[in-house]
């Protein structure tokens, strides 16, 4: 398990925040009802989804090497 407290786990739950707010931009409910503010604590949301969709495969390739240092390394 990754702990949350450490450098690693912080950089795991970025990426997966990224990753899932990217997702959910995907979903039209779901966007016109979480990603509709720009601005604020709920802008955060959009854009995480902005970051995942326009930078999506340096993105996919972090995930890529988190994955392989948390299965292998630690």
């Amino acid at each position: 398990m990754t702990n949350v407290y450490s450098f690693d786990g912080i950089l795991v739950f970025g990426l997966l925040f990224i990753c899932t707010c990217a997702y959910l931009k995907k979903v039209p409910r779901l966007n016109s009802w979480l990603l509709s503010e720009k601005k604020g604590v709920w802008g955060v949301f959009y854009k995480a989804a902005i970051i995942g969709t326009r930078l999506h495969i340096p993105v996919a390739i972090s995930c890529l090497i988190m994955a392989f240092y948390i299965i292998f390394l630690k």
